[in-house]
């Protein structure tokens, strides 16, 4: 653990740091948050958890997960009797389970991705000893599930001797987070799993950057035809399409730019307001947009349709310009400008009282007259008007056999409704849906939330809020106005930006929350009712802490001027705001809004967007916000560079039934040994071992060098009655130039056999790992991260400047194993214990001559197809893309990933860079995927003149080379080389 991981960790600081102390560990309390091993949040499975229970409710595994832990407990349970089942299964279990824990990240060290990972969780201290006492032989199965047995072969045998080294190895320093005390603790376990709230009471939310560079953004609508595309527009005149990926056409949706009424000047209310596409956009093909003419010096608004072009679904048709309706506007602001249509199929539109201040056209003002269009919200049917009228009157409209008012008109006495949503219903129950919400702007004091009902009068301008305005309208019996769901007043903000009610999926904590926000105080803000009274409960929205919003891709601060909100076809919320607002400033972004504290259970949200035929280019988006997980720690030193976190997934190997070998019942193990080391020469000799009294050699934890120390304890024992057992093994190698050997051993051990001991089991794993090399180069990273621990080896301790070197020939072990120096429990059995150490692996690699990885990086290439030299693949010049795998471990399937650009290798940048890309990659090099990426140059870094070509690389899986993934320009990057991306292919 590190500092910046909730632990904070010193030997002496003087009397007077204490009070400083004690204020940085309650600035550092809320660091540490739910997060899973896949860098996001927690959820509720969506099926029960049969295995890990606990965890059913709130945690990290779904019901497939949870069967794939149940699997490996009973595969490391097979080795044990009755008595070991039952004395270190709850062991056993309770560490397995932990990748379910909702704080499985900081269990696995797994928060911050510039720290190594754990392999196992971290334990309490007083847990770990009494895991030690019981259990301790349990952690070389529990390392051997993880396939790492052979990197910590060495590392095991020394550790469960000792109960500090063993403790060292699993303990997590931090009291509050590590297991058990995390699922005690009353601070962490209360409201887990709900939105997160600061001191205030104000929800903690989280933002993702969506697209930039627009200039005020005042629209975002979607098709709902199963593309997942969404439509920007901006005030200026400009619609622009957004694919699903984030990329966006170069050829504008619609221009507008020489028609539309607007100016650069901050705040001017005029311009291209709003569109909406007809609710069967796929069959009828028609938009209608809201904008701001001049027509002979007479300001108007309009409202027009157009029609899509016939071959290009991106596109609309500028010449299909049919105009709906227009109504002149006295002034410059209070335009009004929303366009929705209804789930009864009708189009409605809002527009404003006519400007200036307090609506002072005419006795009542323009809102409270309803001869006039202005104030207003209308309703007009626009189906079957290509051969009629541009549109006609729904026959339900609420003043339509009124004398002396306009048919159009829905509801009245509105001020200027600025963004209004339809809800689209509980997704359970269906409660809402269709009710129409409206942000209306209010005069100098109030600003208020409205819910649109047939006939409604809403008060303008007789009330702004809930307050008079004018009190003669105001005292008039015949108003019969509807109040507002909400008003607040100008010190919160003095225009409102109405929102959505979230009823999307990925977000089920947000679900009935209204979200809408302010334009001048840039504040976001929330409405949820209560089903019971009817009333709707207020609460602040504020962007979560760097720790609340430590997840990939998210940030935590936006743009002032909360332009719009928006919800996609799948109904996850946006809005859109702007740094300065002039329809001439490309400041404007789009954000989506996230919550961290909880996520829908995998696989319940997929979407796969349909097909889109472009015609024109594509314009990849690149975020410009710094990540959260970027930004650099305030109390820590500075990294030289930074990395954002890639959710990658890692696939577990099928496990093979054990090969079951009945073997007589084993005896005690004798605790006073002495060994005959076995020499090797360039061919296989054989070797003879007696054991008697002999210090057992420890090996210290190797830290951020390589370099290795050692040290001797000695223990005093007695030795019990002993016996002479020959054992005849043979032994294979992987090496072409050397055959198999008989190696007989004799070994003194104990006659005596233990109670509790039954049939003997030694599985299959056991029998590859007796024959393969101990690999003595750093371990490999688990989930695109570090390992924590070190790798401790035999031979001779490795320098600074010295690099590690892997041959490519098995180690001579004995199938069977050697002896531990202390008794096991008598429930251990045979199949658990680890195979002995080659002590004289150094020796092999020079003695018999064996090929192996030199201080230079070895090319691994696909079979008959080897480079003859630059650039070039039997005689055949290699395309721009093509791919290879670096590796200085002598394996074909895994290296550093380098790509053939302009004439030469370079290498990526592991930033966004996943699994998809690296099954791309792979595939490439005729692998079928990629099984793990390894990151900050887990399988080795380039040399300096070596050059970074791609960053950001954002893949779908079924591209035919990097290049073809969303990414930055060749050549961009802000990398260094101790971030080249690594992958393992399979």
């Amino acid at each position: 653990m590190t500092p910046q991981i909730c632990n904070l960790q010193h030997a002496f600081l003087p009397h007077f740091l204490l009070p400083v102390l004690l204020l940085l560990l309650q600035a550092w309390r809320g660091y540490c948050h739910p997060q899973c091993l896949d860098y996001k949040p927690p959820f509720e499975p969506r099926q029960p958890l049969v295995f890990c229970k606990e965890y059913t409710k709130f945690g990290c595994c779904d019901l497939e997960k949870d069967e794939e832990i149940s699997v490996r407990f009973y595969t490391i349970m097979d080795n044990f009797d009755q008595s070991g089942f039952m004395t270190c299964g709850k062991y056993v279990r309770s560490i397995l389970c932990q990748e379910c824990s909702p704080y499985s990240a900081h269990l696995y060290d797994a928060e911050d991705a510039n720290t190594p990972m754990r392999m196992l969780p971290g334990l309490c201290g007083d847990y770990c000893t009494d895991y030690w006492n019981q259990c301790r032989y349990t952690l070389s199965l529990l390392l051997e599930d993880l396939g790492t047995l052979q990197q910590f072969a060495n590392l095991t045998a020394i550790i469960e001797e000792d109960r500090r080294k063993f403790c060292e190895f699993l303990e997590l320093k931090d009291k509050q987070y590590c297991y058990p005390n995390v699922l005690t603790s009353a601070e962490l376990n209360a409201n887990l799993g709900d939105v997160s709230e600061d001191p205030t009471g104000c929800l903690e939310l989280c933002l993702q950057e969506v697209a930039n560079g627009l200039r005020n953004p005042v629209a975002m609508i979607h098709a709902d035809d199963g593309t997942h595309r969404f439509f920007v527009a901006e005030q200026l005149g400009y619609v622009w399409v957004y694919l699903a990926n984030g990329s966006r056409i170069d050829r504008p949706f619609l221009n507008l730019t020489r028609a539309v009424l607007t100016s650069p000047w901050a705040g001017d209310e005029r311009g291209f307001l709003c569109i909406a596409l007809h609710p069967r956009f796929t069959m009828v093909r028609k938009a209608y947009v809201y904008y701001s003419v001049s027509v002979k010096k007479e300001e108007r608004i309009r409202i027009s349709e157009f029609t899509l072009l016939p071959h290009d679904d991106n596109q609309l048709d500028h010449n299909s310009e049919r105009t709906l309706l227009e109504v002149v506007e006295p002034a410059s602001n209070h335009n009004g400008g929303q366009l929705l249509f209804g789930h009864d199929g009708y189009l409605y539109i809002f527009t404003g009282d006519g400007g200036r201040g307090g609506d002072p056209f005419g006795k009542f003002g323009n809102s409270q007259n309803k001869s006039a269009l202005l104030g207003k919200v209308l309703r007009v049917d626009i189906d079957d008007n290509d051969n009629g009228p541009p549109y006609s009157i729904p026959s339900d409209n609420p003043f339509m056999w009124e004398k002396g008012t306009r048919p159009e008109i829905f509801a009245y006495g509105v001020r200027n409704m600025w963004r209004c949503s339809i809800d689209r219903g509980d997704p359970i129950t269906g409660r809402g849906r269709g009710r129409m919400i409206c942000g209306d702007v209010g005069q100098n004091k109030y600003e208020e939330v409205d819910i649109i009902v047939k006939g409604g009068n809403y008060g303008w301008r007789a009330k702004e809020g809930f307050s008079c305005y004018d009190r003669k309208l105001c005292q008039n019996s015949s108003l019969d106005d509807i109040l507002p769901i909400f008003a607040y007043p100008h010190k919160l903000g003095k225009s409102v930006t109405g929102g959505y009610i979230y009823r999307g999926c990925q977000m089920p904590n947000l679900n009935g929350l209204y979200i809408f926000g302010d334009f001048m105080s840039g504040r976001l803000m929330s409405l949820k009712e209560n089903v019971t009274t009817g009333e709707w409960n207020y609460n602040e929205i504020c962007m979560g802490t760097d720790q609340v919003c430590r997840f990939p891709k998210l940030i935590n601060s936006y743009f002032k001027y909360i332009i719009s909100f928006a919800e996609d076809e799948a109904g996850e919320l946006y809005f859109l705001s702007t740094g300065v607002p002039s329809a001439t400033a490309r400041a404007g972004v789009i954000y989506k809004i996230v919550d961290p504290s909880r996520r829908a259970a995998p696989g319940k949200c997929n979407v796969k967007p349909s097909h889109v035929k472009i015609k024109g280019k594509l314009i990849h988006f690149y975020p410009k916000e710094e990540f959260v997980i970027n930004k650099k720690p305030t109390t820590t030193a500075v990294p030289t560079t930074t990395t954002r976190k890639t959710t990658t997934t890692k696939k577990t190997p099928t496990r093979k039934k054990p090969i079951i070998i009945i073997k007589p019942p084993i005896p005690t193990r004798q605790t006073l040994r002495k060994t005959t080391p076995t020499t090797a020469a360039a061919t296989t000799t054989t070797s003879t071992t007696t054991r008697k009294t002999r210090p057992p050699t420890t090996t210290t934890t190797r830290k951020t060098t390589l370099q290795t120390t050692r040290k001797t304890t000695t223990r005093k024992t007695t030795p019990p009655p002993t016996t002479t057992l020959k054992a005849t093994t043979t032994i294979k190698t992987t090496s072409a130039t050397i055959k198999p050997t008989t190696v007989p051993t004799t070994v003194q051990m104990a006659t005596t056999t233990p109670t509790g001991y039954r049939t003997t089991v030694m599985t299959a794993a056991f029998s590859r790992t007796a024959q393969s090399p101990i690999i003595t180069t750093p371990p490999t990273r688990k989930h695109g991260r570090p390992l924590q621990y070190p790798l401790y080896t035999t031979s001779q301790p490795l320098t600074s400047t010295q690099r590690p070197q892997t041959a490519l020939v098995s180690e001579r072990f004995s199938e069977r194993p050697q002896a531990f120096t202390t008794p096991l429990p008598p429930y251990w059995s045979q199949k658990s214990q680890r195979p002995p150490v080659n002590t004289t692996a150094q020796k092999l690699w020079h003695e018999e001559k064996l090929e192996i990885a030199g201080e230079s990086n070895q090319v691994f290439k696909r079979p008959r197809e080897r480079d003859r030299g630059h650039g070039y693949r039997r005689g055949r010049r290699l395309r721009a893309g093509s791919v290879r795998l670096v590796s200085a471990d002598g394996l074909s399937d895994r290296g550093r990933v380098e790509i053939f650009i302009r004439g030469e290798w370079g290498t990526v940048c592991d930033d966004l860079f996943t699994t998809k890309a690296g099954t791309v990659v792979c595939r490439q090099l005729g692998f079928t995927t990629a099984l793990a990426v390894m990151k900050r140059a887990a399988l080795g870094e380039a040399d300096r003149n070596v050059k970074i070509f791609l960053d950001d690389v954002e893949c779908e899986g079924g591209e035919r080379s990097l290049l073809q993934c969303k990414r930055a320009r060749v050549g961009k990057h802000n990398c260094s080389h101790m971030e080249d991306v690594g992958v393992i292919c399979g």
